[in-house]
């Protein structure tokens, strides 16, 4: 079992950049491929980002490509989500997972979550 804890988030300018960390502990996040979703109130959490077990391959939402990026340090069991430019509409608390399965934008291919952090972006 993995545990996941997002950090990084916070109120920022539209235009700006944050870059958000899940940290994992219990187990080599070597062992799952990672993703990061997101979710406002009253709406589905929703995909947005993959990467694979070692960082090879990518890939995005297509509403976040160009401007966000993941990536993984498995030495430092870390997964990092660059977010660039960013938009009131971007707003939301942003959460990571893990899964054996890459290539899947569905919740239920993942297997662990972290608790979330709020992104906030002011216009």
């Amino acid at each position: 079992q993995v545990q996941l804890v997002e950090s990084g988030g916070g109120l920022v300018q539209a235009g700006g950049s944050l870059r958000l960390s899940c940290a994992a502990s219990g187990r080599p996040i070597s062992s799952y491929a990672m993703g990061w979703f997101r979710q406002t109130p009253g709406k589905e959490r929703e995909f947005v980002a993959a990467v694979s077990w070692y960082g090879d391959s990518t890939y995005y939402a297509d509403t976040v490509k160009g401007r966000f990026t993941i990536s993984r340090d498995n030495a430092k069991n870390t997964v990092y989500l660059q977010i660039n430019s960013l938009k009131p509409e971007d707003t939301a608390v942003y959460y990571c997972a893990a899964t054996g399965k890459y290539g899947s934008t569905r919740m239920g291919k993942y297997d662990y979550w972290g608790q979330g952090t709020q992104v906030t972006v002011s216009s």
